[in-house]
């Protein structure tokens, strides 16, 4: 995927349309993003062993429905810094794509 270096988006802090240098940061994962978030906490293990394991802790995965493979390619993840003000923002949602360069 080739993407220009200077784009002209919308700055929320300037209030107008500017120019703005993109720049491609490594995409963090949902656990080191929010470290503090519930679903981190349940990943990394956190009250293991506090009460009962409830209706299904007992009984093996389904291995029937479990899902395999990966993903080919990861999500991109711009930032934009406006060329006047020198705010970064980030991306709302990234696209798919094996390779981002730069023209």
């Amino acid at each position: 995927m080739k993407v220009p270096k200077i784009t002209k988006r919308y700055c929320p802090k300037c209030k107008k349309h500017t120019d703005q240098k993109i720049t491609s940061a490594k995409k963090r994962t949902a656990g080191s993003a929010h470290p503090l978030a519930k679903f981190a906490k349940v990943r990394s293990g956190f009250g293991k062993g506090v009460g009962n394991l409830g209706r299904y802790g007992s009984r093996p995965a389904i291995s029937k429905f479990k899902m395999t493979g990966k993903k080919t390619s990861k999500k991109t993840d711009f930032r934009y810094e406006c060329s006047v003000c020198k705010k970064s923002t980030v991306q709302k949602k990234g696209i798919r794509s094996k390779k981002v360069e730069f023209k």
